[in-house]
């Protein structure tokens, strides 16, 4: 099984990586890898939890062409892609979100400015990276955003949300097998909610938190992963703002924290995951509730001294091209630690 999951991988990646080349990145493809990859002998499956987003995109036309999906459904991936869908699933299991609309056109945009008000965070939808979200506080910022967007987006809507100001924001990555839930890790993040998650520092296990806070957010991500019939991964987003918790997004995928959750924890969860895809179940694997001895700290590394004028100000669109990981018993030497790794000279 184990031998079969690490074949799978890499035949999705095959897919990914030729769509570039093939000038199609809406997820249009002829598939003619995988007719490559039936020469050698039958096909039982694609992964496309460990790709990021590309592999969700194609997860349609895959199912058009017969392949099945190991692991989370096409239509668990729909729900949490459309946001009329999640915003259903989010209120018949009670988990708040912030106020939020998507607009097609400027009148759509005007209603939406009228209803959540300032801040408000903007984004074209299906995009990568945070790619052209930006926070928003004045009218006049707002107007000439919708005006820039809506000529490129065209068919795509906006996504508006309200922003929540000076709130603490949250990773979490859980393994679901549809019945029963495992919290592989949650990470707190270093700056406030509004910087990308894959520019933000963070920190497991969670330091400013509190229990009750902590075992409401392992509630609800159970709540959800069970409501999304996850097998496999799922990572979700959370806010805390006045001791509420608000949910921001919820992929059913590998995120980008994979590695760093396996290195804080010592639990293989990509390994797991995909076993449990392949139809084994969360009991199988005797996992126990983390109990931590150390301090875990994931800092970003920036490209910024390698490119002259670039923009060193963080914020939704994400700018980083690697992290790297600081260990200690404390939270500031495991800080330090992470630092000095991304290579930032700290004042003694």
């Amino acid at each position: 099984n184990i031998h079969l999951a690490h074949k799978c991988i890499p035949r999705l990646y095959a897919i990914t990586d030729a769509m570039p080349a093939c000038g199609m990145p809406d997820g249009n493809y002829d598939f003619a890898n995988l007719k490559v990859e039936k020469r050698k002998g039958k096909l039982l499956g694609l992964i496309l939890q460990f790709g990021g987003q590309t592999p969700l995109n194609l997860a349609k036309n895959l199912a058009k062409e017969k392949i099945k999906i190991l692991g989370t459904s096409l239509d668990s991936i729909d729900i949490a892609e459309d946001r009329k869908k999640f915003k259903k699933i989010i209120k018949d299991i009670k988990i708040k979100q912030p106020i939020n609309l998507t607009a097609n056109n400027i009148n759509e945009a005007k209603m939406c400015l009228k209803i959540i008000g300032l801040p408000l965070i903007i984004r074209p939808s299906y995009v990568l990276g945070g790619k052209a979200m930006e926070i928003i506080n004045e009218k006049k910022e707002f107007f000439k955003y919708i005006e820039r967007a809506l000529k490129v987006t065209k068919k795509s809507p906006l996504l508006i949300d309200s922003y929540l100001k000076s709130a603490v924001e949250l990773d979490v990555d859980a393994i679901s097998d549809g019945k029963k839930v495992y919290i592989a890790g949650i990470m707190e993040h270093i700056e406030e909610a509004g910087i990308h998650s894959g520019d933000s520092a963070c920190v497991i296990p969670p330091y400013t938190l509190n229990k009750e806070i902590i075992k409401k957010i392992e509630e609800q991500t159970t709540r959800l992963a069970i409501a999304l019939k996850v097998k496999g991964l799922i990572n979700i987003q959370f806010a805390v703002q006045n001791n509420e918790i608000y949910i921001i997004e919820a992929n059913p995928r590998a995120s980008r924290t994979v590695p760093f959750v396996a290195k804080a924890t010592g639990i293989p969860i990509a390994k797991i995951a995909s076993l449990i895809m392949l139809g084994k179940k969360i009991s199988e694997f005797k996992l126990k509730k983390n109990k931590f001895n150390h301090i875990a700290v994931k800092e970003s590394v920036f490209p910024f001294s390698k490119f002259d004028g670039s923009d060193i100000i963080l914020g939704p669109e994400m700018k980083s091209t690697g992290e790297v990981i600081g260990f200690d018993t404390h939270l500031g030497s495991a800080f330090a630690k992470a630092e000095s790794g991304a290579g930032n000279s700290l004042p003694v």
